[in-house]
C-alpha cells in the first residue's frame, strides 16, 4: 500500500496542544444605594456585534486581595463606589484565546452602591461599552451568561431573606 496521499484527500496532522494558562479575575453583582432592588450590569461588545450584559470583573493587580480587586473593577467598569456584603461564589470556565487554553476562575461578590454615578469613561481597557441598572426581577433575562445567572439566584435569595433592602 502506497503511503503517499492520493489525490484530493486530506492529511490528518494530530491535534496541537495548546498552552493552558490560569486566570483570577473578581467582581460582583452592585445593589443600587436607592433601596429600588436593581443590579448594576456592563455591556460588552461580542465579535457577532450584539451586546453580552453582564457582571462587572476583572483581574487582580499586584498584591491585591479578590475583595479589593473586585472594588476597584467595579468603580472601573461602572463609576459606582461599592461595600461587600458577602462572597456569591465563585465560577470557573475554559476558553481559547492568544492561541492559549485559559482556565479562568471568577470570584463574586454581592455589593452595594455607597456613592458614584454610573458611567464607563473609568474602564482603562475600555471593555464596557455601556452600564445600566436592571431590575433584579429580570435579570435572568438579561444576564448573558448562565454561570452569572446561576449567581444571580443567590443575589434574589439575598435580598428576599433581608427584606428587599441593601441598606447596611
Amino acid at each position: 500500500m502506497n503511503s503517499r496521499r492520493q489525490s484530493g484527500q486530506k492529511v490528518s496532522r494530530p491535534p496541537r496542544r495548546l498552552e493552558r494558562v490560569q486566570e483570577t479575575s473578581a467582581g460582583g453583582f452592585v445593589l443600587a444605594a436607592d433601596g429600588s432592588i436593581r443590579v448594576a450590569l456592563i455591556g460588552r461588545q461580542h465579535r457577532s456585534g450584539r451586546i453580552d450584559w453582564c457582571v462587572p470583573k476583572g483581574h487582580p493587580e499586584g498584591s491585591e486581595s479578590l475583595q479589593e480587586a473586585a472594588i476597584r473593577e467595579v468603580a472601573e467598569e461602572t463609576g459606582l463606589e461599592v461595600e461587600i456584603i458577602e462572597p456569591l461564589g465563585q465560577i470557573s470556565y475554559e476558553f481559547t484565546g492568544s492561541g492559549k487554553l485559559i482556565s479562568k476562575t471568577v470570584h463574586h461578590f454581592l455589593m452595594r452602591q455607597v456613592g458614584g454615578d454610573l458611567t464607563v469613561e473609568n474602564d482603562p481597557n475600555h471593555e464596557a461599552i455601556d452600564v445600566q441598572w436592571f431590575e433584579l426581577d429580570s435579570i435572568d433575562e438579561v444576564l448573558s451568561h448562565e454561570n452569572e445567572r446561576r449567581l444571580a439566584r443567590g443575589v434574589i435569595e439575598w435580598v428576599q431573606r433581608n427584606g428587599g433592602s441593601s441598606a447596611g
